[in-house]
């Protein structure tokens, strides 16, 4: 079976570059990882020891930078090199401060693998959420590297707890430890044999409540709602957005709107601008004169959209129309009641609020209107959902030390 592993990652790196003539994306992920090799022998400076975070995108980015500041306050001895996969990952966070080193992560073959491993040669490994690359754990424990994983979590059905990836579980065993979100996640790891398991809860927690506390301010984003109250649309789809359009055309409650999409290349910005039913202006074109003739914005930037959740009074969550949805903890750190599409089941924060009544997943226009409509119009409701929101982030904190704790005991041994 680790053949036929192997053999998927060979196929997969051959796909990607044919697929790369075509889509822009893809051609990132090749051009990326050209002489990468060569790069990290030339930039890493072996003087300073290293440890290493591995991140798939931006999302799992969120997740592991609580943990990549504390370490770099509590170790300045230490290198941090950061690697992703994904080019919506590296490409948005390639300048981040927090890292020495920020790299693509080679394709996951053994030779790749020991390459790399003995290349920035970490004294620590912290892989984010769902990166399990066999090659690297294998490389990892090969050489007696410390290799945990923070954010974690795990459902039943997964590829590991099925006859045929008994061979990938085995590998999992390899890893010192996992910090993972919930009960559910370690008693699945326990019964199937991996027993070096802490619930930690998810570090992204510690993260959204420390950007409400020292929140950026925008005058701008402050002129353009007014005393208006504003629902801010936050990382979304052509699919989200339709549901928003009737809503803006028939607009009975006195709303402004924000679009933040999840992508924002001129393409995708200048066709949400076309479909949208009202007055609209990009952030990039706003100033004061233009500020109060329009009641829909676009935010066509990136990196400022989990500090703009202070201004809404509603946050609708993208991507639960696609693959599943993106970060509603940002929105719910300031109190927003959250609104989704319906592929949101594998996120234990989402299932969390829907149960306590702080978010809702709805389906259609329809489905949608009606939410609105009871949260402007029902204040008392509005504010125990608001409530439930913000409790629920406030109450979730704490992965970040419990790592941290367990970081420090590896690094006073080593």
């Amino acid at each position: 079976m680790h053949f036929l592993y192997n053999l998927s990652i060979y196929l997969y790196s051959i796909l990607i570059r044919v697929a790369g003539l075509f889509n822009a994306k893809a051609r990132q992920w090749v051009t990326g990882r050209k002489g990468i090799f060569k790069q990290i022998k030339t930039e890493i400076d072996h003087n300073r020891p290293v440890a290493w975070f591995h991140c798939a995108s931006l999302g799992e980015f969120e997740q592991g930078r609580p943990l990549m500041e504390n370490f770099r306050e509590k170790y300045p001895e230490y290198q941090i090199v950061l690697t992703f996969f994904s080019p919506s990952g590296y490409e948005i966070r390639k300048n981040y401060t927090g890292a020495d080193y920020i790299f693509y992560l080679p394709p996951d073959t053994a030779r790749n693998a020991g390459l790399f491993i003995d290349l920035i040669k970490p004294a620590l490994a912290v892989f984010v959420k769902y990166e399990y690359w066999f090659n690297y754990i294998l490389q990892l424990s090969k050489r007696q590297i410390p290799l945990i994983y923070v954010s974690a979590i795990f459902r039943p059905g997964q590829r590991f707890f099925t006859s045929w990836g008994k061979w990938q579980l085995n590998i999992l065993k390899l890893a010192d430890h996992f910090f993972v979100q919930n009960e559910t996640s370690r008693d699945l790891l326990e019964k199937a044999g991996i027993h070096q398991v802490t619930v930690s809860g998810d570090t992204r927690f510690d993260r959204v409540y420390k950007v409400a506390r020292e929140k950026k301010a925008f005058a701008a984003i402050e002129k353009f709602t007014g005393k208006s109250p504003l629902l801010l649309a936050g990382s979304t789809w052509p699919a989200d957005e339709e549901l928003i359009f009737p809503l803006i055309q028939n607009n009975s409650t006195g709303l402004k709107f924000i679009f933040a999409p999840h992508e924002v290349h001129p393409e995708r910005i200048e066709s949400l601008v076309r479909k949208i039913p009202g007055k609209v202006i990009k952030y990039s074109e706003l100033d004061d004169s233009k500020i109060n003739a329009f009641d829909v914005l676009i935010i066509d930037s990136i990196g400022i959209l989990s500090h703009l959740y202070q201004y809404s009074k509603i946050a609708y969550i993208g991507g639960g129309f696609g693959v599943g949805i993106h970060n509603i903890l940002e929105a719910a750190t300031f109190g927003n009641p959250v609104i989704f599409g319906p592929n949101y089941k594998k996120f234990q924060e989402a299932n969390d609020l829907i149960e306590m009544g702080g978010a809702f997943s709805i389906s259609t226009k329809d489905e949608f209107q009606q939410v609105v409509d009871k949260l402007m119009e029902n204040e008392a409701f509005f504010m125990k959902c608001s409530t439930v929101s913000r409790s629920y982030v406030e109450s979730k904190r704490g992965a970040t030390e419990i790592i941290m704790d367990y970081i420090a005991g590896i690094l006073s041994s080593t």
